[in-house]
C-alpha cells in the first residue's frame, strides 16, 4: 500500500510527461487526476491504521540507494504517524488541486504537461516526508525544488513568469546549500545519515549535571573547533537555513509573493500544503537533534515571530488578491517556527494540517474570483460579486473564518485555524526560552493584522459597488462544479479538522497518537502549561481577532475613502509596507547588481577581452592572418614562381657555400 501511495504520482508523471501528446489532454488529466485520488484515499488508509489505529513505527525497503565510502543510505519509506500525517495533507490537497485544475486550465493548450508537472512534485513532496534519512530526504527536497520551478514558470512565454522561477530557484539554492552543510556536519558527528542511527545517538551531546563547559572538540567550522554542544547547535543552524528558504522564513522569503506567476492551482499546491511546509516537516523530524540546543531553538523562535509579523504588516496594503493570501502563507509559516523553536512541535504539525484546508480553499476560491472576472487579480477593479457567485463567495468566507481563527475561546467551538493557531499562542507565552515574551507579542498583533487583511479581501472583491469594466461584470459567472467540488471538500476541513483532531495533535490522546514520533525532553514541559495559562491570553488572539474585522469593516464597508485618506497622511509608512519593506530593493542593490556587474565584467574582459583575444580565438586569429598574407604569394604566374626557385636555389647554394665552414 505505502508503495502505491509514493509511486502512483510518478506513474501518472510519466504517462502524461511521455505519452502525453499522443493520449490527448483529457486522457493525461483524468489519469493523473485518478491516481492522485487513489493515493490520496490511501493516505487516509495509512492515517487511520497508523495515527488513529496505534500502530508502531515501521520501514518499508524500497531499494538499494546509496553505499560509497562511510556513507550507506537503502530507499525505505519511514512510515510513522508524522508520516502519515504528511501524506493525508499532500496527497489530499494534490488530488484536489488536480481535480480544480481540470476546469482552471481548461483552455490551456498544454494541460499534459501542467498535469505531468504536478504529478512530478507531489511525488517528489512524497519522497521528503517519507524518507528514512538525510540522503532520500535531500533528493526529494530538490525534486520539489526543481519541480516548482517548472510549475511556477509553467507559463514560459511570460518574462515576469520566467524571472519568478528563477528568483525562487536561486533563492532555495542558497538555503539549501546551508541544508548541505548541515547534513554533512550531522554524518561528521554521528557517522551516519539514517535517522535511527542519529536519534539513537543525539541523547549523548545532552550535557550532563556538573560536566565542564567546554570538552572535546569534535568539529571545525570556519576555522572554530567546536565541542559537541556548540557543534550541534550549529549543525542545527545549518538545518534551519535550508527549511528557512523552504518555507519562506525571513530573509530568504523573497521568492514566495513572485510564485504567484504561476497559475493559481499551482499556488495553492505550493502554498498550502507541500514545498512551503517541508521546512516544518524537516524540523518536526530532527525533533530530537533540535531539541538538544536550546540556542537554535531560540534563533528559530525569534525568526518566526518576526516573520509573522513582517508578513502581516506588507499584507495589509497589497492588492493582487494571490499576494495578500501569499503573505499570509507566510505569515502562518511564521506561527509554525515559534511552535518548533518551544519546542511545542506537535503544535506546529496541528497548523500545519488545519493551514493546509483552509489556505488550499483560498487560493482555489480567488482562482475561481479569478476565472469569473476574466483573469482579473487587483481587488481595485473587483467588487460587487457577492450576488452574481455566491458559492465561491461563502467558500471564501469558510476559508477566511478558518485563517483569522473564529471561535469561542475555552471551548471546542471554532474553525480549524482556531484550536491550531491559538494553542501556539498560548505556547508562546508559557515557552522558556529567551524571546517567548517577544513572540507571544508579534503573533498577536499578526492575529490582529490577519484578521484585517483578510476581511478587507472579502470586502473589496465581494462587497460594495462594482468596480469592474461593465463588460467584465456582463461576463462573471460562477465556476463548473468540477472547480466547486473540491473547494467543499476543503471546506469541511476547514471547518471540522480542528475541532476533529485537537485531542490527537494536542490533546489527551497525545502520547497515544504520536507514539513517538516526535521527540521532547523530560524538562519540556509546554504541553502541559499551555493548558492552564490565564483566561485574558486566551482572549488576546479572539479580541485581535475581532479588532481587525472590526477595522476591515469600518475601512471597507461603513467608510470607503478612509483608507485613501490614511494612506495619503502616511504616505511614506503606505510605501514602505507596499513595496515589501524594501526589500527586494535592497537585495538588488546588495547581490543582484553587483552580480550581474561582476559577470559582465568576466564575460566581456575576462573572456572577450583577454580569454578570446589572446587564448584559443587569438591564436586562431594569428594563424589566419599570417595565412591571408602567405596566400598573397599565390600570383598564378609562372615568372613569379621561377623566380621564387631561382631565389631557393641561389640560399640553398649559399648555405653550402658558407654554411659547410661553420
Amino acid at each position: 500500500m505505502y508503495q502505491l501511495i509514493v509511486f502512483l504520482p510518478l506513474l501518472g508523471f510519466l504517462i502524461a510527461g511521455l505519452f502525453g501528446r499522443s493520449i490527448g489532454a483529457k486522457a493525461s488529466e483524468y489519469i493523473t487526476s485518478g491516481l492522485l485520488v487513489v493515493s490520496a484515499a490511501l493516505s487516509w488508509v495509512a492515517f487511520v491504521t497508523v495515527g488513529l489505529g496505534h500502530a508502531e513505527a515501521f520501514t518499508v525497503p524500497v531499494l538499494r540507494f546509496l553505499d560509497v565510502g562511510g556513507i550507506q543510505a537503502d530507499w525505505a519509506l519511514r512510515i510513522d504517524t508524522l508520516t502519515v500525517v504528511m501524506l493525508v495533507v499532500v496527497n489530499t490537497v494534490s488530488a484536489l488541486v488536480h481535480i480544480y485544475s481540470i476546469g482552471y486550465m481548461h483552455h490551456d493548450p498544454h494541460r499534459p504537461r501542467f498535469f505531468a508537472y504536478l504529478s512530478l512534485f507531489t511525488f517528489a513532496m512524497l519522497m521528503l516526508v517519507t524518507s528514512d534519512n538525510l540522503v532520500q530526504m535531500f533528493f526529494g527536497w530538490e525534486g520539489v525544488g526543481l519541480a516548482s520551478y517548472l510549475l511556477i514558470g509553467f507559463w514560459y512565454k511570460k518574462p515576469s513568469a520566467n524571472a519568478a522561477a528563477i528568483k525562487a530557484f536561486v533563492v532555495n539554492r542558497v538555503g539549501d546549500f546551508g541544508f548541505l552543510l548541515g547534513i554533512f556536519g550531522l554524518f561528521v558527528l554521528f557517522g551516519s545519515v539514517e535517522f535511527s542511527t542519529i536519534f539513537a545517538s543525539a541523547a549523548s551531546y545532552l550535557p550532563a549535571e556538573g560536566a565542564a563547559e567546554h570538552g572535546d572538540t569534535v568539529l571545525n567550522f570556519l576555522g572554530y573547533a567546536l565541542d559537541k554542544h556548540s557543534a550541534l547547535t550549529i549543525v542545527c543552524l545549518l538545518l534551519f537555513m535550508g527549511a528557512m528558504g523552504k518555507s519562506a522564513q525571513v530573509p530568504l522569503h523573497t521568492w514566495l509573493p513572485d510564485a504567484m506567476e504561476g497559475p493559481t492551482p499551482v499556488s495553492a499546491l505550493i502554498h498550502a500544503a507541500t514545498m512551503v511546509t517541508a521546512g516544518v516537516f524537516m524540523l518536526a523530524r530532527m525533533s530530537p537533534v533540535f531539541e538538544l540546543s536550546h540556542s537554535a531553538l531560540t534563533v528559530v523562535t525569534f525568526i518566526g515571530a518576526f516573520t509573522a509579523f513582517f508578513a502581516a504588516t506588507v499584507g495589509l496594503v497589497q492588492n493582487d488578491i494571490k499576494r495578500v493570501i501569499a503573505y499570509s502563507t507566510c505569515s502562518q509559516l511564521g506561527y509554525m517556527f515559534v511552535a518548533l523553536g518551544m519546542g511545542f512541535y506537535s503544535a506546529a504539525i496541528f497548523h500545519l494540517f488545519t493551514h493546509a484546508f483552509f489556505k488550499a480553499l483560498l487560493f482555489l476560491g480567488s482562482g475561481s474570483v479569478i476565472h469569473a472576472v476574466s483573469d482579473e487579480q487587483d481587488m481595485r477593479k473587483m467588487g460587487g460579486l457577492r450576488r452574481l457567485i455566491p458559492t465561491t463567495y461563502w467558500m471564501m468566507v469558510i476559508g477566511t473564518l478558518a485563517l483569522t481563527g473564529v471561535g469561542i475561546p475555552a471551548t471546542i467551538i471554532g474553525t480549524a485555524g482556531f484550536f491550531s493557531k491559538d494553542a501556539i499562542i498560548e505556547g508562546a507565552f508559557v515557552g522558556h526560552n529567551a524571546v517567548a515574551g517577544f513572540a507571544f507579542t508579534m503573533l498577536v498583533i499578526a492575529a490582529c493584522f490577519t484578521s484585517f487583511y483578510s476581511w478587507r479581501l472579502i470586502f473589496m472583491t465581494f462587497h460594495g459597488k462594482p468596480r469592474a469594466t461593465a463588460d467584465v461584470m456582463h461576463h462573471v459567472h460562477e465556476s463548473p462544479p468540477v472547480m466547486l467540488v473540491p473547494l467543499f471538500v476543503l471546506a469541511v476541513g476547514a471547518l471540522f479538522a480542528g475541532v476533529i483532531f485537537h485531542d490527537q495533535f494536542i490533546g489527551e490522546a497525545y502520547n497515544e497518537f504520536w507514539k513517538g514520533a516526535l521527540f521532547t525532553l523530560d524538562t519540556n514541559h509546554i504541553l502541559h502549561d499551555f493548558h492552564s495559562v490565564p483566561m485574558w491570553v486566551k482572549l488576546a488572539p479572539f479580541a485581535a481577532m475581532i479588532g481587525g474585522f472590526a477595522m476591515a469593516y469600518l475601512f471597507y464597508i461603513r467608510s470607503p475613502e478612509m483608507p485613501k485618506v490614511l494612506a495619503e497622511r502616511h504616505r511614506g509608512l503606505y510605501a514602505f509596507l507596499l513595496n515589501k519593506w524594501y526589500f527586494d530593493e535592497l537585495y538588488d542593490f546588495l547581490f543582484v547588481r553587483p552580480a550581474k556587474w561582476l559577470g559582465r565584467f568576466l564575460w566581456k574582459k575576462g573572456d572577450g577581452w583577454l580569454i578570446d583575444g589572446f587564448g584559443a580565438d587569438g591564436i586562431s586569429a594569428r594563424v589566419v592572418d599570417v595565412t591571408n598574407r602567405v596566400v598573397k604569394l599565390q600570383t598564378g604566374y609562372l615568372y613569379h614562381y621561377a623566380f621564387a626557385m631561382l631565389i631557393g636555389v641561389a640560399a640553398l647554394v649559399t648555405w653550402m657555400m658558407l654554411g659547410s665552414s661553420f
